[in-house]
Formats: structure tokens, C-alpha cells, sequence
């Protein structure tokens, strides 16, 4: 099995780009596919937000993209879409329509506009030039933790971040998983550092931390983040996945990949896609792994695949908050993990 860095981009064909504004608390993550990716998108939380979503939808009839976005900034962040479109469209990379290039760049946002933050950005804010520095800064190796969408984001307990893991499939196919952690759940168990995605953890890449049996029960009523305002509701939530494989997959096995992986957040948040939250998950087929479509997705073979996604996705997840950066200042939100549990790490 060849040498990889546990990160999405270990599926052949991807690379990654991160940029924060450092005074707004708030970043954009960028996936560019090497050449036009098949994309599906599975939507499970009650206030999504998204840009291109329906044309990537079974009923639509566009059935790639060239970029995807998670970006920090709720609405305002959509526009980090445009700036990677226009990056996108320099270099000539999109549908041809009559000798333009048109690239498809699917797009969903987090809510992190209360972090302490400076939202007071004026007419212009900054999610179109993230977009854009995003892709310059794109590539294989990549941070996790604090960084893109994920440097604004928390959860119920603990700064949020920017997630990643891969696996092996079989034969030549891998697959990854990209998410950005800002739910409105928790992703460690009691006052433990243990994550509820502890079973799922490979080689202690998220402090090899496991409770004594029995584990503790979930506090009941669980923890939520946020203080409700007059109509009840805490809207500073959604977790962002991006479930990517060098499989070929047709646009309805893509999105049954991105169902099954949406259970990778139900492994690793405790509660997950509730009323407050904007739960999304895209997929990804590069079709690179250099397997013939010949070689047929059975739905017991689909089936596996999926499993596998799920288990990367809550490792992503688990990542993501662990390599969280401590706060800066002016911080308004939870510790990060290693400033809370650090001490519980150290050989």
C-alpha cells in the first residue's frame, strides 16, 4: 500500500487551500479537482446554507463540478464561491459554452459571525478574496485544526477546526474525508478528552484517549452551544463534511456515499443534525484510481465503501477539533482541546 498523510487529498486528483482573516475569526477551504469531479451533496441539518447545491442534485442534470467551498461567514460567506469561480475561469477551467469557460462551484457555510470576531467589514467582505487566496495556497499537505473554515468554528465545549483522514479501500482506490467542525453538539464525552469517535481512532492521531468501561452516559439533557434568543433558537452551528474517493462513481452511487458518511457525524457529535444545526455533506469522485467502470459498484461493494467513508469522516472530525490552535485573543467561545486536556496527551 503506497505511503499517505492521512489527509483527503491522498485521493488522487485533489488539492486543498486554506485562508483566515486573522481579525475576523473566519476562513474558506477550497477542493480543486485536478480535471471535473462527479459531485452529489446530502443535506441532514434544519438551516443549511449552500450556493449550486440543486445542480448537483439528483434531479439536476449537471453532474460535476470543479471546486468545492466550505467557508466560515454564514451568508456572507457565499460569496467565496465567486472568488474561486473567477480563479477557476482565468485559468480556463469550466464547462465550455460557446468558448467560456463556466466552472461549477458548489458551496456551504457555517455560522461563526460570534466569535469575538471583527464582523465590521463594510461594504466588501472578505470571503471573495479568500476564496481566491484559497487557491493559490492549494495543494497536497495541508494544516489542520485552526485554519480555513475551520478557524472560527467551535462546538458545544471546544474550539472547533479543520478535519482530515483517508483510508485505503482496496486494490487501488482510497478514500478521504475533509470537514469543518462547528457544531452545536460535543465531540468529546463528559468532561473527559476522550472522543465520542474514539473507537475509530487509528495510530493516536487524536490522543489515543479512551474512557474506563463503562463509558460515561451522555448528560442528559445533552450540552448544546449558544444561548437561545427569543424565538429559541442558537443559530452558531453546522458541521461541513466533504467525503471524496478516486473511485468512478455515477452521480446517485456519489450521493448514497455521501448519506452513509453523514453517519460519520453521528459517531462523532453528540447531538447532530438538530433544528440549530445546517449539517451538510458533499461527495467527490475523482475517478482516478484507474479502475474501469467495467469493474461494476455493486450495492453490497457501494455498501462497504460507505461504511469506510463514515469512519473517515468521524476521524475528520476528531482531528479537526483536536489540533485546534489556542484561542487568540478577544476569543469568545470554548478552549481548544490541548489547552483543556493537553496535560492528559504528554508521554
Amino acid at each position: 500500500m503506497p505511503k499517505h498523510s492521512n489527509l483527503i487529498t491522498d485521493v488522487a486528483g485533489l488539492r486543498v487551500g486554506n485562508a483566515h482573516d486573522d481579525c475576523a475569526f473566519s476562513g474558506v477551504t477550497v477542493v480543486l479537482p485536478d480535471r471535473p469531479a462527479v459531485a452529489a451533496l446530502d443535506i441532514r441539518g434544519g438551516g443549511p446554507g449552500t450556493r449550486e447545491s440543486d445542480c448537483i442534485g439528483l434531479e439536476g442534470t449537471v453532474s460535476e463540478v470543479h471546486g468545492l467551498v466550505l467557508s466560515g461567514g454564514s451568508a456572507f460567506g457565499l460569496s467565496a464561491a465567486t472568488g474561486v469561480q473567477s480563479w477557476l475561469a482565468e485559468r480556463k477551467r469550466g464547462f465550455d459554452v460557446g468558448g467560456i469557460a463556466i466552472p461549477i462551484v458548489p458551496q456551504a457555510i457555517l455560522f461563526d459571525m460570534l466569535n469575538g470576531g471583527d464582523k465590521d467589514w463594510g461594504p466588501s467582505p472578505p470571503y471573495e478574496h479568500l476564496g481566491r487566496t484559497a487557491c493559490d495556497a492549494a495543494g497536497h499537505d495541508f494544516a489542520l485544526g485552526s485554519v480555513g473554515a475551520g478557524f472560527g468554528a467551535t462546538t458545544a465545549s471546544l474550539r472547533g477546526g479543520l478535519g482530515s483522514a483517508s483510508a485505503h479501500f482496496e486494490g487501488d482506490i482510497w478514500i478521504g474525508a475533509l470537514v469543518a467542525v462547528n457544531a452545536v453538539g460535543s465531540t468529546t464525552i463528559g468532561e473527559t478528552g476522550a472522543f465520542w469517535a474514539a473507537p475509530f481512532e487509528v495510530d493516536g492521531e487524536y490522543g489515543g484517549l479512551v474512557p474506563q468501561a463503562p463509558w460515561p452516559r451522555p448528560t442528559d439533557p445533552p450540552p448544546l452551544k449558544g444561548q437561545p434568543d427569543d424565538n429559541g433558537s442558537a443559530p452558531e452551528n453546522t458541521t461541513l463534511g466533504i467525503v471524496a474517493t478516486n473511485a468512478q462513481l455515477t452521480k446517485a452511487e456519489a450521493y448514497r456515499l455521501a448519506v452513509m458518511a453523514q453517519t460519520g457525524l453521528a459517531r462523532a457529535i453528540y447531538p447532530v443534525h438538530t433544528p440549530l444545526d445546517g449539517d451538510a455533506v458533499f461527495a467527490l469522485a475523482t475517478g482516478q484510481s484507474g479502475e474501469p467502470r467495467a469493474a461494476q459498484w455493486s450495492p453490497h461493494r457501494l455498501a462497504r465503501l460507505g461504511a469506510v467513508g463514515g469512519d473517515v469522516m468521524a476521524r475528520a472530525i476528531a482531528r479537526g477539533v483536536y489540533h485546534a490552535a489556542p484561542a487568540p485573543d478577544r476569543w469568545r467561545g470554548p478552549p481548544a482541546w490541548k489547552t483543556k486536556f493537553g496535560d492528559l496527551n504528554k508521554a
